[in-house]
Formats: C-alpha cells, sequence, structure tokens
C-alpha cells in the first residue's frame, strides 16, 4: 500500500453541512433533468425532505449579539408527474 493510500485511510470522514447542502442541491439538479423515473421520486423526495429537516434542525441559533444569518437556500423539489 502507498504512502497517500495509507494516510487517506487514517483521516477521519469529514462531512460538513456545506455538503450536505451540495447534496439536496444535487438531487435537484438530478431531478430537473429528468434523471428519476416515476417510481424512485417518492423515496428520493422522502430522502431530500429528511436530509433538509436536518440542515434545517442543524443550523446554529441566533444568541443576543450575534448576527443573524440568512435561511439556507434550498427548494421544494418538482415532481415528474408524467
Amino acid at each position: 500500500m502507498s504512502d497517500a493510500v495509507e494516510n487517506q485511510a487514517a483521516e477521519p470522514v469529514q462531512l460538513s453541512l456545506a455538503d450536505i447542502q451540495t447534496f439536496v442541491s444535487i438531487i435537484d439538479i438530478c431531478s430537473k433533468r429528468g434523471a428519476f423515473e416515476g417510481a424512485e421520486l417518492e423515496a428520493i423526495g422522502a430522502l431530500r425532505g429528511k436530509t433538509v429537516k436536518f440542515l434545517e434542525a442543524s443550523q446554529p441559533t441566533p444568541e443576543e449579539g450575534e448576527p443573524v444569518q440568512q435561511e439556507m437556500d434550498v427548494e421544494p423539489a418538482e415532481a415528474d408527474e408524467s
């Protein structure tokens, strides 16, 4: 095994809220482009909804004296009704 592979294996996996937000954006883009079949949309929509709720719950609450952050830019997924 090379040193680079060993170093990657030793590093803990990092997943940020921004990474999860990107995941939601990818679902939205794929949905708009018709990448999912009708039978898949319910499961994908449910997973997207749970992910958005997690992101909303994970946002830090503003405390007194701290600037308020803008809400996340997450749009509801459009279901393909064909």
